[in-house]
C-alpha cells in the first residue's frame, strides 16, 4: 500500500464521521422530523448505527481490490442507511452526498457511475413523499438505468485504453532494446568495414611492396656471391615472412594459429606452449559439442586466452591455471582461472591488456567479467554468440 493510498482512507472515513455529525446536528437545531412509518426507528437511534457501520472504511478500502464484493456490499448498506435517514429528516441530505465521493474512492471503475446513480436516486426518493415515490422512482429509473449502462460502457472503454497503453509500453520497451541491440549490430558492421578496408590498404601497398622487394633482392643475389649472397638471401627470407604475415592479416586478419585448425586445436595449442614456456601446469579443459564459429568470434576468443595467459605469466605467479571452453546452444563461454596473487579490478590497469581484451568480446556481441581480489588468484569470464560462419546456417 501506497503512503497516498494510506492517507486516502483515512480522508474518506474522517469525510464520512464529519457529514454525520453536522446533519445530527442541524437535525437537532431544525427539528421536526419528517413522518415515518411506527416500524421505523428515529434518526437519533440510527445515528449511532451508522456511526459505527462507517468505521470499517479505512480497513476496506486498503482492500478494495481484493475484497470486491465485500465493499459493494458495505457501501450498498451504507446508502441505504443514508437514505433511512434522510428519509428521517432533510438534514441527513448532507450526510447522504458522501455516497458521491465514497463511490469514487472505493468502488471498482466499471461500478463507480453505478453507484453515484445509486447514491442519487435513494437521496431524491428519500425525501418526496410516501404518495410520489412510485412516479418519482419511475421517472428517476428512466434516467438512472441508462446513465448506469453509459457508466458501466466508458468504465470498460477506459479500461480496454489501459490495457492497450500498458501493452503499448511493454511495446516500446521492447523496441528500446531491439534498437540497442541493432546499433550494437552496426556497430561491429562498421568495425568489420574498417577491417576490411585496411586489408585492401595492406594488399595493395605493403603486400605488393614486398613483392616487388622480394624479386629485386633475388635479382641481387643472382649476381652476388660471398657474404653478400649470404646477407641478401636472409633479407629476402625476412621479406617473404613479411608478405606471408600480410596476406594472413588480408584474409581477415586471423590469427595464424587458427588458419589450419578450429579454436579448440588452436587453443590447446597455445596452452601446450604456454605451459612449456612460463614452467606452469595449466588443466585444459572444452565441454559441449564444438561447432564451426565465424572467423571474428574465433579470433576474438583465441586474442583474449592468449593475453588472459600472457598475464597470468607476467603478474600473477600462480601455481595452478585452469582453461575452460564450453559450448552451448546459443553461446560459447571462455574461462581462465588461477590461483595468483591477484588484483583490485577497479583500480586503473597500467596497460593496455585489460582494455583490449574488453574491446574484441564486445567487438562480436559479447560480454567479459574479471573477478579478482589482492592474495585470492583471478577469474575471467567472457561469453559470446555462437554466431556460425558466413554463409552458413545455424545449426541451432
Amino acid at each position: 500500500m501506497s503512503r497516498l493510498d494510506g492517507r486516502e482512507r483515512w480522508v474518506y472515513l474522517a469525510l464520512a464521521y464529519a457529514l454525520l455529525a453536522i446533519s445530527a446536528i442541524a437535525a437537532a437545531v431544525m427539528g421536526g422530523d419528517t413522518p415515518t412509518p411506527a416500524w421505523m426507528p428515529g434518526w437519533p437511534v440510527l445515528v449511532p448505527a451508522v456511526a459505527v457501520w462507517l468505521a470499517p472504511i479505512a480497513w476496506l478500502h486498503s482492500r478494495r481490490d481484493t475484497h470486491r464484493v465485500l465493499v459493494v456490499g458495505h457501501y450498498l448498506m451504507l446508502i441505504a442507511l443514508a437514505g433511512a435517514l434522510t428519509a428521517e429528516h432533510t438534514a441527513f441530505m448532507l450526510f447522504a452526498s458522501a455516497g458521491y465521493p465514497l463511490a469514487i474512492g472505493m468502488l471498482p471503475a466499471r461500478l463507480v457511475m453505478l453507484g453515484v446513480t445509486v447514491t442519487a436516486v435513494v437521496s431524491v426518493a428519500a425525501q418526496s413523499s410516501p404518495g410520489a415515490r412510485g412516479s418519482l422512482l419511475s421517472v428517476i429509473a428512466a434516467v438512472a438505468l441508462p446513465l448506469a449502462i453509459a457508466g458501466w460502457y466508458v468504465s470498460a472503454e477506459h479500461d480496454k485504453r489501459r490495457r492497450l497503453v500498458e501493452r503499448l509500453r511493454a511495446a516500446m520497451e521492447e523496441n528500446a532494446d531491439l534498437n540497442a541491440r541493432l546499433l550494437d549490430q552496426a556497430r561491429s558492421a562498421g568495425v568489420l568495414d574498417e577491417r576490411h578496408r585496411m586489408a585492401g590498404e595492406i594488399h595493395d601497398t605493403v603486400a605488393q611492396d614486398l613483392v616487388a622487394l622480394i624479386g629485386r633482392l633475388h635479382a641481387a643475389a643472382r649476381v652476388s656471391d660471398g657474404p653478400a649472397r649470404r646477407h641478401l638471401d636472409q633479407a629476402a627470407e625476412l621479406a617473404r615472412r613479411s608478405l606471408s604475415e600480410a596476406r594472413r592479416s588480408v584474409r581477415a586478419l586471423r590469427p595464424e594459429p587458427l588458419e589450419d585448425a578450429r579454436l579448440p586445436e588452436a587453443v590447446d595449442r597455445m596452452a601446450r606452449s604456454w605451459s612449456e614456456s612460463s614452467g606452469a601446469g595449466l588443466a585444459l579443459e572444452v565441454t559441449g559439442t564444438p561447432v564451426a564459429l565465424a572467423d571474428d568470434v574465433e579470433a576474438a576468443l583465441f586474442r583474449v586466452a592468449q593475453e588472459a595467459l600472457a598475464n597470468v605469466a607476467k603478474h600473477a605467479r600462480a601455481t595452478r591455471t585452469a582453461l575452460t571452453l564450453s559450448y552451448t546452444d546459443e553461446s560459447v563461454l571462455l574461462d581462465i582461472r588461477d590461483d595468483g596473487a591477484g588484483f583490485d579490478p577497479q583500480k586503473p590497469a597500467e596497460g593496455f591488456g585489460l582494455d583490449g581484451m574488453r574491446q574484441r568480446v564486445r567487438r562480436v556481441g559479447g560480454t567479459l567479467a574479471i573477478e579478482s581480489e589482492p592474495g585470492q588468484g583471478t577469474a575471467v569470464a567472457v561469453s559470446v554468440p555462437a554466431i556460425p560462419p558466413a554463409g552458413q546456417d545455424d545449426p541451432h
